[in-house]
């Protein structure tokens, strides 16, 4: 044979396998240079491809299981191959590529038994990684107005999704199940709070001082003398951290003072320190501060002067004169706004926690389906509760949040007259009253203590009165600086005036209203019991009725040595560090008819001769001597200067009277 026969290349293997023809369907072939084999070539199997199919395994791990996947059998690759397959990654099974599938069947894997793949605890989220997405949940949600505990709208438990769609049939039902969830869960935060609270008392009592980091060893705190307290002055102030605990530490002690105070200092030195503190801390003056101290316990207090540095939350109240609130919710919340519903106590508000549009710029807000309204705002109406086809008085309106809501519990019907005093601000007024379609509403302008003069009997008389605004200083930090003792002096007289005129103007013989609502944004005593109370000693024909408010704390009946009347009880007080709302106080009077001042006013007189020493006093009313035609004109002008202190129209003279 020859050199080149010799070298000659042997003819080509047969495509045959040698363990002959398997009798399965050949599946897809795999490439010899798969990306997700990272480069490897295929391997042969040990029998030449006689095995149609393998038992895939799993690793312990299992972010490193690895797959196994059928081939066809020919030349280039036959049997099973172990490649790292990257649809698991990171515990999670993702979807497979359309060129990765594969018929069982026909791939042999029903031959044997299967072996699942043991990925232990990523099976959990097996439902996402196949495409399914997770509802969305807000992990923190700002503050809600806390009423009673009674909060219907929580629903981030996935409870509607565990019971089926919500339905006509099941919404009361589910409504209240809710009711009853976030009433236990407040109950147990509230205990839980508790159980935190004394729990921190006795740790402060067993660890001694700690310091803003915790550490035990920091020093004992102690008050500073005169000295000091101008020395640190005269260097600029106190550092803030410094300013936090020393209110921190006085209110502790003052909690406990005969176990925690120093020997040899008052009780009135913490005060005195604590009030400086919180002067230069939250920036109020002097005397805002002390007084707004002395409404609570220190501990209290402190909470009140943080509750003011936040905003209250954005509340909105549905217009029911052109939409309902589910049909308002729904459509603000395809605009990307998050919302709920404010509470149990009302039906028409809403409470924003946050928006992708402005809030008042919505079309829903220009069609005037809802007004934006301070929660505290909807409760004077709710006390005064407007019924139909009555006529109402509002005596400081503007803008006219609470005329367009009387207006809407009143459906349109009887007459609403809107009044402020200032005329610039009726604009607003009025403006809202077109917007949100009140048909009912009147608008004028006059001084409130015009008004008996002006128009009476009304069967329904809402005073919001002007007031120092210490209620709302989240919105207005100014109150913080520009309030004296003048002020509060002044604006306490304002407001009896007005209270007195507004009693006035009802008429104490309707027959479905006769009520007064006075209120305020303020939580001082002068501006709300202390008016009260002068309107009940100088109107004998009212008295205080209950608000039908089902939260609030009750109104002062006795406050820093003064005793007010004991129905004073029946009044509202609403705090921003409580209630997250602006603070506010509400009063309902109801006006009854006036008894006859022969059996009144006049016999209370002649009893006051007698007391005073008249000896015939008595005997002259036995005698019925003022019967005389002597005495009846002086009785008739008396008469008529006392209908004209009033407000009130005086009749006519007689002509025996000008004779």
């Amino acid at each position: 044979m020859g050199r080149r026969a010799k070298n000659k290349q042997g003819p080509p293997e047969s495509l045959e396998p040698k363990g002959g023809s398997s009798t399965s369907k050949p599946g897809k072939r795999k490439p010899e240079n798969d990306p997700r084999s990272d480069g490897r070539p295929s391997k042969r199997s040990k029998d030449g491809g006689s095995k149609s199919a393998a038992k895939p395994t799993a690793s312990k791990n299992s972010s490193d299981v690895k797959k196994k996947r059928p081939v066809s059998n020919d030349d280039s690759a036959s049997g099973w191959e172990d490649v790292e397959d990257d649809s698991v990654h990171d515990g999670k099974l993702e979807l497979l590529d359309s060129d990765d599938e594969f018929d069982l069947e026909s791939d042999g894997l029903h031959q044997g038994p299967i072996q699942e793949l043991a990925l232990g605890s990523d099976d959990e989220e097996l439902p996402v990684a196949l495409g399914r997405t997770k509802k969305s949940k807000q992990l923190g949600r700002p503050s809600k107005i806390i009423p009673t505990g009674s909060d219907d709208s929580n629903s981030d438990d996935g409870s509607d999704d565990s019971d089926g769609p919500i339905t006509m049939a099941n919404m009361e039902a589910r409504s209240r199940a809710l009711d009853a969830k976030a009433f236990e869960e407040a109950e147990a935060d509230l205990a839980e709070a508790q159980e935190q609270d004394a729990g921190d008392d006795e740790n402060l009592d067993m660890d001694g001082e700690e310091d803003q980091n915790g550490d035990a060893e920091a020093e004992p705190f102690r008050l500073l003398t005169k000295e000091e307290l101008e020395e640190e002055a005269a260097n600029g102030g106190p550092d803030v951290h410094l300013v936090q605990r020393r209110i921190r530490e006085c209110i502790r002690i003052l909690g406990k003072f005969k176990k925690l105070a120093e020997k040899g200092r008052s009780r009135s030195e913490y005060i005195s320190q604590l009030l400086a503190d919180i002067v230069s801390y939250y920036g109020y003056n002097a005397f805002l501060a002390e007084k707004l101290f002395q409404l609570f316990p220190p501990a209290e207090a402190v909470e009140f002067f943080e509750a003011n540095e936040v905003p209250r939350p954005v509340t909105i109240r549905t217009n029911t004169l052109r939409t309902r609130r589910r049909d308002l919710a729904q459509a603000l919340i395809n605009r990307g706004v998050n919302l709920e519903p404010i509470g149990k106590w009302t039906n028409v508000g809403l409470q924003v926690f946050e928006s992708s549009v402005p809030i008042g710029a919505t079309p829903e807000y220009l069609a005037g389906h809802y007004m934006l309204q301070a929660a505290s705002s909807f409760l004077p109406v709710i006390a005064l509760s407007p019924q139909p086809n009555e006529r109402i008085l509002d005596m400081a309106s503007a803008p006219g949040g609470k005329t367009t809501h009387m207006a809407a519990l009143m459906q349109n019907t009887g007459v609403v007259f809107a009044n402020d005093a200032n005329k610039a601000r009726t604009k607003s007024l009025t403006a809202n009253v077109h917007r949100l379609g009140c048909k009912n509403v009147v608008v004028c302008s006059y001084d409130g203590r015009e008004f008996p003069k002006v128009m009476g009997g009304f069967d329904r008389v809402l005073l919001d009165a002007p007031c120092s605004g210490t209620g709302v200083i989240s919105k207005d930090s100014s109150v913080k600086l520009n309030k004296s003792d003048r002020d509060f002096t002044l604006l306490s007289h304002l407001q009896k005036q007005l209270i007195l005129c507004a009693i006035d103007s009802v008429s104490p013989e309707s027959k479905t209203g006769g009520y007064v609502v006075y209120s305020t944004c303020s939580v001082t005593v002068d501006e709300n019991e202390a008016v009260v109370d002068y309107a009940l000693r100088k109107r004998p024909n009212i008295r205080l009725v209950d608000t039908d408010l089902e939260f609030g704390r009750e109104g002062y009946t006795q406050y820093r040595g003064k005793v007010f009347n004991s129905n004073l009880k029946l009044t509202r007080r609403f705090y921003p560090h409580v209630h997250n709302m602006d603070g506010f106080y509400v009063a309902k009077f109801k006006v009854e008819k006036r008894q006859k001042p022969a059996t009144v006013a006049e016999a209370a007189d002649e009893a006051q001769d007698v007391v005073m020493g008249n000896p015939g006093a008595q005997e002259v009313q036995e005698g019925n001597a003022f019967d005389s035609d002597e005495d009846k004109p002086y009785l008739e002008e008396a008469k008529r200067r006392r209908i004209k202190a009033k407000g009130l129209r005086p009749p006519p003279r007689t002509v025996t009277a000008n004779a």
